[in-house]
């Protein structure tokens, strides 16, 4: 099939395909059949309706369509091999000549990846902090294991900051309870926030039985964020008391016999998720500098297509949460302080994001690296530990999802950033050289996702 390409620039190609009508006979013939199988006509038998006619009955017309339709994605194929260009994104197709019985020609217009240099990944140099203090992580672990299997004791005293209290909340605006603003029997840990502001000072010092009014605003329901005087009853108070930690208590929260193991084995987990945290950073902060240094016009068309696909799913998520953007901006405290200052850093952080893509895919195809197997299982194991699922729910999400050709482009693409941060180099803010040739983490997203809302 003889194929012409235009550039129409930096960005864009138009590829000019001629298929000659003996190419277009197999499809044609079997759109015959298929129609032949589909409709019933008195006088012929389901299958055997002739050609001619079919071209009576729908019109040839119809039939060439169904033909070209069917030869179309082979002959795009086939004219990309030919022109070696990259497309990016799905083509515009248009037919533009069709001579029954002697070619049919058709135009398809495609952002395609540009021609650029990347630097010399030797002088690409990054700094990340040094690496945070180990034992104050330790103990923030340890205190959060004691509160797990903390005991409580009920206890007749004015409550007090730490104690667990058992209260009924009332709402009601102007005197009037609010049926959606009260609940009963529920567990609070005084000071632990997370509930009505002010709650907190109204408890402190009730005993069991008591009760007191302050002003609030309601959480949560079809009421939320709207003004109310909540009355809250203390029903039960309890001393919150955490365990020792000594061996019993190792036994207890862990596979170890003494609290000494027990510990050692924290830290020596605490410095392996700081130290894999430190190369995350530092693989991130290096593939900003490539991106930063490298000259590299992105295609406008596919640009605007990947921020409204990115716009299209933070609204979705917004829809689910039942939120709208301003409401998530306040709660989530983004550094955006505006709609508009958000979606310009969407905007931005896609840009980024896309220029990493198209840079680690022309690292990867220079370097020929490959894909096999075992690197989509290391992936599958990867995200089950991630998910707390197992390889092969991950496996079958693959498949029912359609994932197999986005997944082994994130592999791809990690292989390839391994091969940057190989040759970089990348120090801590105290001078010292830090090692990031571990396993690259994904790629795909990571510019835009601090930025979206969180699934409730």
């Amino acid at each position: 099939m003889p194929s012409t390409v235009e550039q129409l620039s930096p960005t864009r190609v138009k590829l000019t395909v001629e298929v000659p009508f003996a190419d277009l006979k197999p499809h044609l013939d079997k759109a015959y059949r298929d129609i032949a199988q589909q409709v019933t006509i008195p006088g012929f038998r389901k299958g055997k309706v002739p050609s001619m006619v079919i071209d009576q009955r729908f019109g040839r017309g119809m039939v060439l369509q169904e033909a070209i339709n069917a030869i179309l994605p082979s002959a795009y194929e086939a004219a990309v091999v030919e022109s070696k260009i990259i497309p990016l994104g799905e083509p515009e197709v248009d037919v533009t000549r069709l001579e029954d019985g002697d070619v049919v020609e058709f135009t398809a217009e495609v952002d395609v990846r540009p021609e650029f240099e990347v630097p010399s990944f030797s002088t690409l140099s990054a700094t990340v902090d040094a690496l945070p203090d180990t034992e104050a992580a330790v103990a923030e672990r340890v205190e959060l294991l004691r509160a797990r299997f903390a005991t409580t004791t009920e206890i007749e005293r004015p409550a007090a900051e730490g104690d667990v209290v058992t209260i009924d909340l009332v709402g009601a605006r102007d005197g009037e309870q609010l049926p959606d603003a009260t609940a009963e029997g529920i567990t609070y840990e005084i000071g632990s926030g997370g509930m009505l502001d002010g709650l907190d000072e109204a408890v402190t010092g009730l005993s069991a039985g008591e009760s007191a009014e302050f002003a609030s605003t309601l959480v949560g329901g079809d009421l939320e964020g709207e003004p109310a005087d909540i009355t809250v009853t203390v029903t039960k108070v309890s001393e919150r008391e955490l365990p020792e930690v000594d061996d019993e208590f190792a036994q207890l929260v862990s596979e170890f016999d003494t609290a000494e193991e027990m510990l050692a084995d924290l830290a020596a987990s605490v410095a392996a998720y700081n130290r894999s945290e430190q190369a995350a950073k530092g693989r991130d902060k290096v593939l900003e500098a490539l991106v930063a240094a490298t000259d590299l016009e992105l295609p406008e068309h596919l640009l605007a297509t990947e921020i409204d696909a990115r716009k299209a799913q933070i609204n979705e998520q917004l829809k689910n949460l039942r939120m709208n953007l301003a409401d998530y901006l306040e709660r989530a405290q983004d550094e955006a302080s505006t709609p508009e200052e958000f979606w310009a850093e969407i905007e931005s952080s896609t840009e980024k994001s896309l220029r990493a893509q198209l840079i680690l895919d022309k690292v990867a195809d220079d370097a020929e690296v490959a894909v096999d197997q075992a690197d989509l299982s290391e992936l599958l194991v990867r995200k089950a530990a991630q998910n707390n699922s197992s390889p092969e729910a991950e496996a079958q999400h693959m498949m029912e999802h359609n994932h197999i050709g986005a997944w082994m482009q994130e592999i791809r693409r990690n292989k390839a950033l391994g091969l940057i941060v190989a040759d970089a180099t990348v120090t801590d803010t105290e001078g010292a050289v830090v090692d990031v040739t571990g396993r690259p983490s994904a790629v795909e997203d990571d510019a835009v996702e601090a930025d979206e809302p969180a699934e409730a």
